[in-house]
């Protein structure tokens, strides 16, 4: 009985279906009328999944791309497919969403993505604008061939790479102190070079040290492991494992943060693709 009842749903499915299709104001019937095979319908993705845009302008993409690949693209790769630090922005929903970079602007301004080490920027609207038109400008569908994985990621020059080292990392870290060695204990170079650039990150077997606050109310200061923060509070964690948040209005109460890796999130928007793979070809002689 129910394998009748299937059958007859079917058959009332195809019905309707073929009722819709040769519909005497259908295209479908139309065409068959004149002895032409119907055209497919043309595809659209408005709504759907992996929606395709018109292209922008090509000096709106290429505008978009500069300033990708000098803010974006250390972390996020340079097709913003993900990288060792950021995700993959081509198929990520808020981008699908997002039509001319109305999504994209408070991301880029600090109010996302909540948890990650993103600094913010100070784009103007036109910048973003562009950002997300050259974003836009891949294609996307369900099968991304043109995600391939390199080899190797040490390609850059190892004596520039020491240079710039000596110059920015060599007042905190040293080649034959606690770096010495470093490519032997981490042998995986995209390991490595996460590491570096993001020692804050975590992973297997690495300590973080967390990001501590005080806040001083009333003339009492209160120090604790950060929780959050944002324009209206501020909740801490004290050492006895209580939380407690404090109400925010301008700069009071005063709040002074305390981030171990403040000289590394400054250091973002400093390097360059090259500066990175430079470092990295050096440190992994460090053995």
């Amino acid at each position: 009985m129910r394998e009748r009842m299937k059958i007859a749903t079917a058959i009332v499915a195809m019905a309707i279906a073929s009722a819709f299709l040769f519909h005497p104001g259908s295209a479908t019937a139309q065409n068959a009328a004149k002895g032409k095979a119907a055209a497919p319908a043309p595809l659209t993705a408005v709504g759907g999944a992996y929606p395709q845009r018109p292209l922008a302008p090509p000096e709106v993409i290429a505008r978009g791309k500069s300033l990708f690949d000098a803010e974006c693209g250390f972390c996020h790769g340079e097709d913003a497919r993900g990288g060792d630090m950021g995700s993959n922005l081509i198929r990520s929903q808020f981008l699908l969403n997002d039509d001319k970079g109305e999504r994209l602007a408070p991301v880029l301004r600090g109010q996302g993505v909540e948890g990650s080490m993103m600094p913010k920027f100070n784009f103007t609207e036109a910048q973003t604008a562009d950002v997300a038109a050259f974003l836009h400008s891949f294609r996307v569908n369900g099968y991304d061939g043109s995600r391939n994985r390199p080899e190797t990621i040490v390609v850059g020059d190892a004596k520039a790479g020491q240079a710039f080292f000596g110059e920015r990392c060599g007042s905190c870290h040293a080649a034959t102190g606690d770096l010495k060695g470093i490519a032997s204990r981490i042998t995986d170079e995209r390991t490595l070079q996460q590491r570096w650039l993001n020692p804050g990150g975590g992973g297997r077997g690495v300590q973080v040290r967390p990001v501590t606050v005080t806040v001083t109310s009333n003339g009492q200061k209160v120090d604790g492991t950060l929780s959050r923060i944002d324009d209206f509070s501020v909740t801490l964690t004290t050492s006895d494992g209580r939380q407690r948040t404090f109400n925010r209005e301008g700069d009071t109460p005063r709040v002074e943060i305390h981030d171990p890796y403040q000289p590394h999130k400054d250091l973002y928007r400093v390097y360059t693709d090259k500066n990175i793979h430079d470092v990295t070809a050096y440190l992994v002689t460090l053995k």
